[in-house]
């Protein structure tokens, strides 16, 4: 097995956001004119922080998602990666979608190691690395396996793998298990919680379920109604291992939920 080269030490500068979002405003022209979607959005992520994203649908979430990728580059404001601005997609930025991301015509390893074939990594070297995040998200053995015959559950693992592989210590999560059933995200949550502990990632985690966001995160960002902007937001002083039942993870769920309630009202009046 070979290890994963060394993480790229920018993003962790001592002192210093692992990724900052400074007055990001996004607007698109439609055929009834033009509209806000993210309205002066500011927040910056430690190093090895696990930051929850949520608000009420439309809000913006995806859209602020795409543009701290780098997927949308025309907005106004900046976000920076260790320092760096980003200007399009950036090395130390992973990527996992909630949509089915897994080329169907690669195989399990061919689809972990395409971030590195792009990048020009030699073959031996990618499939060491590719077989590394392989095994560390749990599906050792099926590296020449096509995604049709995955499950949902394991083809997330695979989307998550082909991230870390390209070393990435920013990762993006787009309501990655908001399609799997209750069982199988709990079990990735937990598989998700193993991998933050073993590698100090950095993660901005997007999702409608304010359970999973309180369950895994380490802090909760609140997004208004359109247009988003940052309204609230809530640590998480819960100790590890989380189980989403839990009577500390509901009670704090539950204050975030009346929040987001207050601002829906606010929104429909």
């Amino acid at each position: 097995m070979t290890a994963p080269a060394t993480s790229n030490a920018a993003v962790r500068v001592n002192g210093a956001p692992a990724l900052s979002v400074e007055s990001v405003v996004k607007r698109f022209e439609t055929s009834e004119g033009a509209f806000v979607a993210v309205d002066d959005v500011s927040f910056a992520v430690r190093p090895g922080e696990f930051l929850s994203v949520i608000g009420p649908s439309g809000c913006g979430k995806s859209t602020l998602f795409n543009i701290i990728g780098g997927l949308q580059t025309q907005y106004d404001g900046r976000v920076s990666v260790g320092g760096t601005v980003v200007s399009g997609p950036h090395a130390s930025i992973g990527m996992v979608f909630q949509e089915e991301s897994t080329f169907p015509w690669r195989t399990v390893i061919e689809n972990v190691a395409f971030p590195l074939e792009i990048t020009g990594v030699p073959k031996a070297e990618r499939l060491g690395r590719a077989r590394h995040f392989i095994e560390l998200v749990g599906l050792a053995g099926f590296d020449r396996s096509y995604p049709a015959e995955l499950s949902g559950g394991m083809r997330q693992r695979v989307a998550l793998a082909r991230a870390l592989a390209q070393d990435a210590d920013v990762l993006l999560m787009d309501e990655p298990f908001g399609s799997l059933d209750a069982m199988t995200r709990d079990l990735l949550h937990d598989e998700l919680d193993r991998i933050c502990a073993g590698r100090r990632l950095t993660i901005i985690f997007v999702t409608h379920n304010v359970r999973e966001a309180v369950r895994l995160g380490d802090r909760v960002v609140v997004l208004s109604s359109r247009p988003g902007r940052v309204v609230d937001q809530f640590a998480v002083p819960i100790g590890h291992p989380r189980r989403i039942d839990s009577a500390p993870v509901a009670e704090l769920a539950g204050r975030i939920t009346d929040r987001l309630r207050e601002e829906m009202t606010r929104h429909d009046r």
